[in-house]
């Protein structure tokens, strides 16, 4: 981990530092949280790693391990796929809207986002992936205009970037999503609402069908 900067608040900061350490595989299903540990690995006070860990424990990242402490909780196959079927929903909604009200933007910006994720697939980088990966998904949703839709989505993509992560890492050459969302962008940067939902319902349920099919096979009992 690195020592962190002033930017966001200092909690927010912790606490995407944890789950970027979770997501990578860094910090395994089971593994100890020692907040001593980590508070000196980010430079910080013990106060923001605890309630970072408050946080992320709240949304299921985190659990209580035995005897006392907190342990990285293992993924649920059936919340995972439930998840999916929500972020299908929200995501379908999100791009309906960013191509009802700002085609044009999409058009100046997109490609630019779309570049940054091939180059993130090429550099084998897990984490540049998932940043990419949020970062197009993140512009949409600002594209909607619909101030409900990324608070709506946090959740989800705490969830999302522990999955990506245990998946990317196993796959050799991880699967290339960005032929989808140029499809995508060109649905919204061409104005066509409706078409833009239904290409984002179904990346949604096909990423949905490759992440549990992937972590099935990996886990085999865990379901």
């Amino acid at each position: 981990m690195q020592t962190l900067a002033a930017q966001r608040s200092l909690v927010e900061q912790v606490q995407d530092a944890i789950l970027a350490e979770v997501a990578s595989g860094k910090l395994k299903a089971g593994g100890r949280i020692i907040q001593e540990q980590i508070a000196a690995e980010l430079g910080v006070s013990r106060q923001p790693v605890q309630q970072a860990l408050h946080v992320l424990r709240n949304l299921g990242v985190l659990q209580d391990a035995p005897g006392r402490g907190l342990q990285v909780a293992p993924l649920d196959l059936g919340h995972v796929r439930h998840m999916y079927d929500v972020r299908a929903v929200l995501e379908g909604l999100a791009f309906r809207k960013a191509a009802e009200r700002n085609a044009a933007t999409a058009r100046a910006e997109g490609p630019a986002l779309i570049q940054a994720g091939r180059e993130a697939v090429a550099s084998g980088s897990v984490g540049d992936m998932i940043a990419a990966d949020m970062a197009f998904h993140g512009f949409i949703y600002g594209l909607s205009q619909n101030p409900l839709v990324g608070p709506a989505m946090d959740t989800h993509w705490t969830n999302t970037q522990r999955v990506m992560g245990e998946v990317l890492m196993r796959d050799e050459k991880p699967r290339d999503i960005w032929n989808q969302h140029e499809a995508l962008l060109e649905a919204v940067a061409a104005g066509s609402g409706a078409l833009a939902e239904r290409l984002a319902r179904s990346h949604i349920g096909q990423a949905a069908d490759f992440m549990v099919e992937r972590m099935r096979a990996e886990a085999g009992s865990i379901q």
